[in-house]
């Protein structure tokens, strides 16, 4: 079935709303290049829409009302927005999910070092990545370090014009003869994506005299000594802003977004929603790139807690209260596809790919060979999702991740059908997925917005 390529059915007035939507994308994905960041950002729009911290209306006991908004932060690398409904919740929710951890360098615990007159700081790479993509571009380093006073520094070095880059280095082509005889996956180790941090040496020092001229700024520039680079959260990402690309302007290139594509147009739809009978609930987690665990994955127990709580102040709240709302929830997992490549061709099956500009994607079903680790929509759910976006003109393609036995992937949609709920994957086509910079196109990330809208109004 040929999908139209969406470019070519906007009005005027949709290339607008197209181009304001994407500005908008472009800004969030400056201010969000780490979990924390993008947690931060969304907080920031959301109490401008009227949010309110759950947690503040809990130290107060004050009851929740049809029409009421909150917001719950878990370890500020969370977060889960509410809008309640006129029903109630026992009915179940509407849900969009998305992640908003994507691939990095992350600084080990004990990672300054110096050899033959350089610094380093050692690096443990996080996610799917292609570790020779790594290697000789401008970094920037993000993140916060806990000091033992209970203070946090937050540290945003490179992406300022008058900023330092850093970089992993390479072997030079005229020496590279036995480097390029090995496996892609081998041609730079893990232990080798060590980042470059400093060559001057401090006058006056005879051992390690250029990490003690990183120590001396660390001290004067942030407060900081070595020690403290044991409770720190330090990221490793591309230095530099999201831009448009191609000569028409027609596509988005940017560090993250798998799946930050996802999280915003989830966020920006949640926070346009009208009132409705159903609540509706915007959820971006942590740790999806590494299975979804730990205490801010979506395996943890954030998520039913929280809607526990909201209940609570609905006045709703009881185990098999719960267990029913969670169980007949309806929810979009939005998650980025790959979009169809004609350079490498071969990984696809044409007529179950997705591709540029035909709109958002639905994956039946993700996971691997024989669909292992992979939650399957049913039937009944797709009709009710195809009806919804017919009826608001979104337009849709549907897709596999690559051919049967070439790879395959997963997203937090499993782990969320384990308490019954109908849940589908769906998210934008993405181009580079999981290298330093990938391709979006704007039309993609316009039709995702109005699919999220769409589904929290009708499902």
């Amino acid at each position: 079935m040929e999908q139209k390529n969406a470019w070519t059915t906007y009005t005027k007035s949709e290339l607008k709303e197209l181009e304001k939507v994407n500005h908008n994308y472009l800004d969030f994905l400056d201010r969000g290049k780490t979990e924390r960041e993008c947690v931060k950002e969304s907080v920031r729009q959301a109490e401008e829409y009227g949010y309110q911290n759950l947690s503040t209306l809990l130290a107060k006991k004050k009851k929740l009302k049809a029409g009421d908004r909150v917001y719950a932060v878990n370890m500020d690398k969370s977060i889960a927005l509410f809008q309640i409904g006129s029903g109630s919740m026992e009915q179940g929710l509407t849900i969009l999910g998305a992640h908003i951890d994507s691939p990095r360098l992350d600084v080990k615990q004990n990672p300054l070092y110096e050899d033959t007159e350089l610094a380093y700081l050692d690096t443990h790479y996080y996610g799917g990545i292609k570790k020779y993509q790594w290697v000789t571009l401008p970094l920037a380093i993000h993140g916060v370090v806990a000091k033992k006073d209970g203070t946090l520094v937050d540290i945003v070095i490179g992406e300022d014009k008058k900023d330092p880059v850093f970089c992993v280095t390479d072997l030079l082509v005229h020496l590279a003869g036995e480097q390029q005889k090995k496996e892609a996956s081998k041609v730079i180790e893990g232990e080798n994506l060590d980042l470059l941090f400093a060559s001057k040496p401090l006058k006056g020092t005879e051992k390690n005299a250029v990490k003690a001229t990183v120590l001396n700024l660390l001290k004067e520039t942030y407060g900081i000594a070595e020690e403290d680079f044991l409770s720190a959260e330090l990221e490793i990402v591309p230095a530099g802003a999201a831009r448009e690309a191609g000569i028409d302007r027609s596509m988005i290139m940017a560090y993250g977004q798998d799946d930050r594509v996802c999280a915003y147009t989830s966020l920006a739809a949640m926070l346009e929603a009208p009132e409705t009978e159903k609540t509706l609930c915007c959820l971006l987690v942590d740790k999806e790139e590494i299975g979804s665990v730990g205490a801010t994955g979506m395996q943890s127990k954030f998520f039913e807690n929280t809607v526990a709580e909201v209940m609570e102040l609905c006045g709703e709240f009881s185990e098999l209260s719960l267990r029913r709302c969670l169980s007949r929830s309806r929810m979009l997992s939005s998650d980025v596809s790959a979009a169809f490549d004609p350079l490498y061709a071969s990984a696809f099956e044409k007529r179950n790919a997705a591709y540029f500009g035909k709109g958002i994607v639905f994956n039946k079903f993700t996971g691997r060979g024989g669909k292992s680790g992979s939650n399957d929509a049913n039937a009944e759910y797709l009709g009710t999702i195809r009806k919804i976006m017919d009826d608001n003109k979104v337009a849709f393609q549907t897709a596999e991740l690559g051919k049967v036995d070439i790879g395959g992937g997963g997203t937090i949609a499993y782990i969320l059908s384990l308490y019954g709920m109908e849940v589908i994957d769906s998210g934008v086509a993405v181009l580079n997925m999981h290298a330093p910079w990938e391709l979006t196109s704007k039309a993609d990330v316009y039709e995702a917005k109005k699919c999220y809208a769409a589904f929290l109004k009708d499902a």
